[in-house]
């Protein structure tokens, strides 16, 4: 699913002074911040004979918001337009951020003619966008190194009063990243463990049982499955991280228009058995659409961080997250950039067959 991205403009020509005042607003922006709304602002070029773009306004940067108004500004025509009321002029939209790193929205193109008729249905337009369809995995580590899931010093204990750090770390990055799924459903993945019947090891096994049919109903239905497997499996080992990226690359390999971005999230405790496999599986995933994030629970330093005295809790789950897929939206415009995906281009459907994770918005 998507939402209508549109902008209304209203235009004052003043023709004594042959100046244009006009003022904007937005409606259903894309949503570029994982945290809050966006702080969006618009930047006017225009066009020169040579088919180059100049900057000739910036607005001002409404905060937090994905319906902004921004103030009625006054420019001259021959700085919009060079007098030529016909000419193009390019409309971007960006997302403001502090470090100067400013995210593209979108942009439009219009030209004073069109703007000049005010207000109306004819003065709204489509932002075009990357239209990138987000797909969100989780891999869980069913490993012995976690301890006994039945006694209180596991990682993987269930207190019924409190979430473990394999629980509170899913929640904390899911609930961020699930806002950007349409149907709200994942597939999670475990490894490290035996299954029954046979008591076979596997480094790629679905949390729900399911092989044909892995995803789960949004952050609580992961947690369900999370909680169920724990009945089945058998803590094993030992810590093999390729297998689940490699299952990821694979998806992420089948399309690489810019149509989809694949995201793993993998959960530890441990250190990683198959270092050498894990690094080739790293270095051949670098150059396509996907991003790795792993979370190390338990003794390591970074997650004790986001404890309380007593190691009982998260205290700012929000502050976990946003550490945690910091990196994203960069490695995505990146990816983007390295392959001259341009942000107009709007790429065809894709549907992976078999064990794929979940498309999102």
């Amino acid at each position: 699913s998507s939402c209508l991205i549109v902008f209304t403009c209203c235009s004052l020509p003043l023709p004594i002074q042959d100046c244009a005042t006009m003022q904007f607003c937005a409606n259903k922006l894309d949503k570029k911040d994982f945290f809050g709304r966006s702080d969006p602002f618009m930047v006017f070029y225009r066009s020169n004979e040579d088919g180059t773009f100049t900057i000739c306004h910036k607005t001002e940067v409404v905060k937090n918001t994905l319906n902004p108004v921004w103030q009625p500004f006054t420019i001259p025509v021959r700085a919009l337009c060079n007098g030529d009321y016909d000419r193009s002029i390019k409309v971007e939209v960006y997302d403001w951020d502090r470090d100067g790193s400013h995210d593209f929205i979108g942009e439009f193109t219009t030209s004073y003619r069109e703007l000049s008729r005010g207000q109306s249905q004819f003065n709204v337009y489509e932002v075009s966008s990357l239209n990138t369809q987000i797909h969100f995995t989780v891999a869980i580590d069913f490993t012995a190194s976690n301890g006994n899931p039945s006694q209180s010093t596991s990682l993987h204990y269930m207190n019924p009063y409190q979430m473990n750090a394999y629980a509170m770390a899913l929640k904390a990055v899911g609930e961020i990243i699930q806002d950007y799924d349409s149907d709200k459903m994942f597939p999670a993945l475990g490894f490290g463990a035996k299954l029954p019947p046979d008591g076979r090891v596997s480094h790629e096994f679905p949390l729900n049982g399911n092989v044909d049919n892995p995803y789960c109903n949004g952050m609580e239905g992961i947690l369900e499955a999370y909680h169920e497997s724990l009945k089945t499996v058998q803590l094993y080992g030992p810590t093999n991280f390729a297998p689940v990226i490699n299952h990821v690359a694979r998806y992420a390999a089948a399309v690489q228009d810019g149509s989809q971005y694949f995201v793993l999230l993998i959960i530890t405790d441990g250190v990683i058995s198959d270092m050498a496999q894990t690094k080739e599986a790293i270095v051949n995933a670098a150059k396509l659409p996907m991003s790795i994030i792993i979370v190390g629970v338990g003794q390591f330093v970074p997650f004790r961080d986001y404890m309380d005295r007593t190691g009982n809790h998260v205290l700012s789950m929000a502050r976990l997250a946003k550490d945690v897929l910091a990196e994203i939206p960069d490695q995505l415009i990146l990816y983007m950039k390295s392959r001259g995906i341009k942000p107009n281009q709007t790429p065809p459907d894709y549907s992976p067959p078999g064990l794929s994770p979940s498309p999102t918005v």
